[in-house]
């Protein structure tokens, strides 16, 4: 037992003999300082661009004009158009529908016998008044060749006959002054002028019944003031209207209106907007149809000033031509880019009144900007950049605002600008950043050193 324990002891003595050896031998380990590495960002490159902006967004299509066809004259619909039906299409000058106009024609008729009675009367008048003026005329001379002296047929040596009292002369002396002064002239009544005015007006005004019974009879037939689509009718054979009546609705078809609301930061980059005379502003409007994408040109027509109460955006009315022509199958599909290649082979169907499109508007021109991720740009217009390892905080001076991109000026980005997209937290104007592109390059470089070591 004694030679046991002391075997235990003399191991375990041994053991602790080599461990203290071992640690005493051990080598110390190299001092390197903490490593601080910088934060990893992401970047993308800005793309700098020159040309035209396009301005976009979305509207209704409505008409440009429309009307409702209502009776102006009472009467029976004798007369009905086959196109005056709803959907279908009507040329200007159409006849759309009659009344009955044979009540009105024997008004026209009647009319034309007054005018021609009157046109007796006045004839009639104009003689008389001229046997009236003649009549005077012989008169006048009769009076002319009457002697001036009363007492010529008096014997000259009857003194006591040509003697009367002084307030007798007087009285007598007054009338033949006042015949004198107003020798020649002659009352109207006497030449008959009031009888020929009042044949003169009722002629008038025979012509005037005779030109409302014409005008009449003419309402009778309704045409189409201009080619355009039927949006509803009410038109029956046989049935009586009265006037103010709404028979029909027509839209016309030459020119639609687009009304597309934009904020006043968008109505801005569209040149000529608020000229009256300036350069048309080109656009174009897109609608989705069966699963296509179709386009029809238009144009920039006006803006309304007044601004809309409800969104505080300016309405831009944009003019399409032509319409009814089926539009072209646009290059840029909604699902892709199936069908594009035949996008000039095959058509679609109309412009759609009250359908919802999407324009795209010609705006500015500019030499030179940029456009970057909406991630890059940081709250106060900032943007990142990545320079030679470091951050760098500038602001930008926002063009205009995208779904995924954002303009802006590239001035204050610089030659080949690299933008971050990333957070990293807490960012200072020249702090050191690294991208994972530059932690390849790097480990590439150890191992190589380490193989060159080797």
């Amino acid at each position: 037992m004694t030679r046991n324990r002391l075997i235990a002891i003399g191991i375990v003595l041994g053991a602790l003999l080599i461990a203290a050896l071992l640690i005493l031998v051990r080598p110390s380990p190299e001092e390197r300082p903490p490593d601080q590495r910088a934060p990893l960002v992401q970047v993308v490159p800005a793309e700098i661009r020159s040309g035209r902006l396009t301005v976009s967004g979305a509207g209704t299509v409505q008409a440009h004009e429309e009307l409702v066809l209502a009776a102006e004259v009472p009467g029976t619909i004798v007369y009905v158009s086959p196109n005056l039906i709803e959907g279908r299409a009507v040329s200007r000058g159409e006849i759309l529908f009659r009344i009955d106009p044979t009540d009105y024609r024997n008004q026209v008729a009647s009319a034309r016998a007054d005018v021609a009675q009157q046109g007796v009367a006045v004839l009639q008048a104009q003689e008389e008044a001229a046997l009236a003026r003649r009549e005077y005329e012989r008169f006048q001379e009769r009076e002319a060749r009457r002697a001036p002296n009363p007492f010529a047929s008096v014997d000259a040596d009857d003194f006591a006959a040509r003697i009367l009292p002084p307030s007798r002369l007087a009285a007598e002396d007054a009338p033949s002054r006042a015949d004198a002064s107003s020798a020649g002239e002659a009352s109207s009544l006497t030449l008959r002028v009031p009888q020929l005015q009042a044949a003169q007006a009722a002629l008038q005004r025979a012509r005037a019944q005779l030109s409302d019974a014409q005008t009449a009879l003419g309402r009778t037939t309704v045409r189409a003031p201009f080619s355009g689509l039927v949006r509803s009718e009410s038109a029956a054979l046989g049935s009586y209207v009265a006037p103010g009546q709404a028979l029909a609705q027509i839209v016309a078809s030459q020119t639609f209106d687009v009304v597309v609301p934009l904020t006043q930061r968008e109505a801005a980059l569209i040149p000529n907007l608020w000229e009256q005379n300036g350069a048309r502003t080109e656009a174009s409007i897109y609608a989705d149809y069966g699963g296509r994408r179709y386009r029809w040109q238009a144009y920039v027509d006006r803006a309304d000033p007044v601004l809309n109460p409800e969104t505080r955006t300016i309405d831009i009315f944009l003019r399409v031509p032509n319409p009814m022509q089926r539009g072209q199958l646009a290059a840029r599909q909604v699902d892709g880019e199936a069908g594009a290649e035949s996008a000039r082979a095959t058509q679609g169907p109309p412009l759609l009144v009250g359908s919802f499109v999407q324009a795209e508007i010609d705006g500015l021109a500019l030499t030179r900007y940029a456009a970057i991720p909406v991630a890059a740009l940081r709250p106060g217009n900032q943007v990142w950049l990545f320079r030679e390892g470091r951050l760098r905080i500038v602001t930008v001076e926002v063009i205009q605002r995208g779904d995924s991109e954002i303009f802006v000026r590239a001035e204050p980005l610089g030659a080949n600008p690299m933008v971050i997209v990333g957070d990293i937290g807490v960012a200072t104007n020249g702090m050191r950043v690294r991208t994972a592109d530059a932690d390849e390059e790097e480990g590439e470089g150890t191992a190589a050193e380490r193989r060159t070591s080797r």
